[in-house]
């Protein structure tokens, strides 16, 4: 049985979403009543669509009896995650033509690497880019030659985008077939000491490369709990994979025989057969609320309390930031994952992983059973595991019970009651906080405020020794209308210094600290922000302010009298205006949403 108060959250989200949820429909119902699109193409424009195609793929596409998937690809080499993808058209190719169908690489999406670009002037592009890849997923689609969609991308921005862009195909069914995580290299908690280490002078650069290339060393996604590995659990939940598919490591048979096993899904589909499965059908209220129990209860990325409004937006659905807080307090922390814990992925995959976890959550009525996938009715089928028999891909029960309970716990005995992404309100305004790595005796700081605007400052003055004290360190101009919202990963090892020294500590920021968010308190995703003459840019050094994530607690301590009387800051640095392609993004800057309207510069809604 559903449990209540899921229900009543739910409800509350397709009520508030009745007209725009309607009007999606409405529109993918248009679409899907004009057929196949590709019967309707000139000769001309047939001609052009398959000119390079074999002779029998031309028969094929000639007679339209036979399903065309159209592969839109993130493939590159320079991220390890993507790098597998570069035999997968081969591979859903072959597999296509045995179902009687044909395939074709619809087109390429960038993807870039977060982790390449941190504390770069490349990272104020990374939030962006997630809606370039929308943009490139729909013109990929445009030709109108497809008949289903095998999406294939991993990483950050990328998964997100790509799903932005197929929503506004919902007519067509979709599939995601990710590469999986590289295998486990250098724990990721001795990583972090020898970053931290690194910050305080103890070891030096050599030291520091070492570590970091001995955690992030193959091919496959990096294997803590962050952004990436967070969508393909999200996908599984929302039954957007084929089952199992999100966390076998990439080099395998099994691997193959997954992306195979996709593509023939797909064939099966498709509005020529009897199961045909649009996008659309999939990705309602009830499927994204599911998404975002399972980040919850997996304590994943807060990147995506903005990236999921996003999605939920192009497919009619407005969702907030109350939903996710309300959420997070009925959801138990099922998983403990690096940042959240020891383990890495590769460990929680072999506890249980993904189909554990959507089972415990389905057994104590905390996701939606009711709903669509792509394997058919009712999301039990995200339960079984894949295996190979004879070298064919089958699907075998899950199991019942987590193989390691340091690493996967059942939802009626969680690690925490709660999932830990918070709501914080109050005079500053409205962002989120992830607590689930950060120890009670820490989320309650009340201390001066030292103002910076950038991630560079804030070393400067640590190494300097200027916040050897209790401190709320305040970074402003970093929201999505300032510079693009970058991640700020380099405040991460000094905040971590001064509160291991026994300071009370805290971050407050427009800006994203993404899937590592980890022990210290960050008051992330402040909106309105700085450059949106949010209150932010009106603290001055000194400040007393109060961050209580016990409470839902953001507020500044300044009489009420001096705050009115003072200006609004102004942005010191137009840094973030040129360089590095900048210069290209000014539009996207000035179009964009605030934070918690999914930071985009689509009108969906």
């Amino acid at each position: 049985m559903t449990d209540p108060r899921l229900t009543a959250i739910t409800r509350r989200i397709v009520e508030r979403s009745a007209d725009t949820r309607a009007q999606y429909l409405a529109r993918m119902e248009a679409q899907q009543a004009q057929g196949p699109l590709r019967g309707g193409l000139s000769c001309s424009n047939l001609a052009h669509g398959f000119a390079a195609c074999s002779a029998d793929d031309k028969q094929s596409l000639t007679l339209m009896e036979a399903a065309n998937i159209g592969i839109v690809n993130a493939y590159n080499d320079m991220l390890s995650a993507h790098q597998p993808l570069e035999k997968y058209p081969a591979l859903i190719k072959e597999a296509a033509h045995a179902m009687g169908c044909t395939a074709q690489v619809a087109g390429g999406v960038p993807a870039m690497c977060d982790g390449v670009t941190q504390g770069t002037p490349g990272m104020e592009l990374s939030l962006f880019s997630r809606d370039v890849i929308a943009g490139a997923t729909a013109i990929a689609l445009s030709h109108n030659m497809f008949d289903g969609v095998l999406c294939l991308g991993v990483c950050d921005k990328i998964v997100p985008g790509l799903l932005i862009g197929a929503l506004s195909f919902g007519h067509l069914p979709v599939i995601f077939a990710p590469a999986g995580p590289m295998s486990s290299g250098l724990p990721n908690k001795e990583k972090a000491a020898v970053r931290q280490q690194f910050a305080e002078g103890k070891v030096g650069r050599e030291k520091l490369l070492e570590a970091e290339s001995a955690a992030y060393h193959g091919e496959g996604t990096c294997t803590f709990y962050g952004t990436a590995n967070s969508n393909q659990m999200l996908m599984e939940v929302m039954g957007i994979h084929i089952p199992g598919a999100a966390f076998e490591p990439p080099g395998t048979e099994l691997r193959d025989e997954l992306t195979r096993g996709a593509a023939e899904r797909l064939c099966r589909i498709t509005a020529l057969g009897n199961n045909y499965t649009p996008l659309a059908s999939i990705i309602d209220e009830k499927c994204l609320v599911n998404a975002i129990v399972a980040l919850l209860a997996t304590g994943g990325s807060t990147n995506h309390s903005i990236h999921w409004i996003a999605i939920a937006r192009a497919a009619g659905v407005i969702i907030n930031w109350q939903d996710f807080s309300d959420l997070s307090a009925i959801t138990p922390l099922v998983a403990r994952v690096y940042p959240n814990g020891s383990a890495d992925v590769n460990h929680f995959h072999a506890a249980g992983g993904s189909a554990y976890v959507i089972r415990t959550l389905l057994d104590n009525g905390l996701l939606h059973e009711d709903v669509k996938t792509n394997w058919g009715e009712g999301l039990r089928h995200y339960t079984k595991e894949p295996r190979l028999e004879a070298r064919a891909l089958t699907h075998v029960e899950g199991i019942t019970e987590s193989a390691d309970i340091e690493v996967l716990r059942p939802a009626d005995n969680p690690f925490d009651a709660e999932g830990g992404l918070r709501l914080l309100t109050g005079n500053l305004g409205r962002s989120v906080i992830k607590v689930s790595a950060v120890a009670l005796e820490h989320q309650v700081v009340q201390a001066p405020a030292r103002v910076f605007e950038d991630q560079l400052q804030m070393q400067q003055a640590f190494e300097n020794g200027e916040l050897e004290r209790d401190v709320i360190v305040v970074v402003r101009f970093q929201g999505p209308a300032a510079n693009g919202m970058p991640e700020l990963h380099k405040l991460t090892p000094y905040l971590g210094i001064l509160q291991d020294r026994g300071h009370k500590v805290a971050l407050i920021t427009d800006g994203r600290m993404s899937g590592a968010s980890g022990k210290v308190p960050a008051a992330i995703h402040l909106t309105p922000e700085a450059l949106a003459d949010g209150p932010i840019g009106k603290i001055c050094d000194g400040d007393i302010l109060r961050l209580d994530a016990t409470t839902g607690e953001l507020s500044f301590l300044v009489p009420d009298e001096e705050w009115a009387q003072r200006d609004q800051a102004k942005r010191l640095s137009r840094e973030a205006e040129y360089g590095t392609g900048r210069e290209l993004f000014g539009q996207m800057r000035k179009s964009v949403s605030d934070a918690e309207s999914g930071a985009t510069v689509f009108s969906n809604t």
